[in-house]
């Protein structure tokens, strides 16, 4: 089950960044598909239709995948996303949990790399 859920995410990554060919993530998401963020939750029409919108504004951009593991139900990826000639660009954690095969919940984190060490001044504990 590990490897087939690994194997859906790098089908839906695949599909969104070479073609932008978001109607392919739909049948790979469940029916209640909830996208969860630190400020937002969205259902499955609504991040699909943010998913979209979005495309429009990031033509061009660049994934590095640095990060892929896959335990149980749930997959995690690690990379950083930028545009041309916009480095340093962000760092993107998402969490995927399956269920039956298909995508259930999704989770995003991301963080401007520009910020990174101005965030990390929440561990400075002196």
């Amino acid at each position: 089950m590990t490897t087939d859920n690994l194997s859906i995410v790098q089908q839906a990554l695949a599909a969104l960044v070479q073609t932008g060919d978001v109607d392919a993530l739909a049948p790979l998401l469940t029916e209640d598909f909830v996208h969860h963020r630190p400020d937002a939750s969205a259902t499955k029409t609504e991040w699909l239709d943010a998913v979209r919108a979005a495309l429009k504004h990031i033509d061009g951009m660049q994934v590095e995948v640095q990060h892929v593991l896959a335990s149980g139900d749930h997959v995690v990826m690690h990379s950083r996303r930028w545009l041309p000639g916009a480095e340093p660009g962000i760092v993107v954690v998402d969490v995927w949990r399956f269920d039956e095969g298909r995508i259930a919940e999704a989770w995003e984190i991301i963080e401007p790399v520009s910020r990174a060490a101005e965030h990390l001044s929440w561990w400075d504990i002196r």
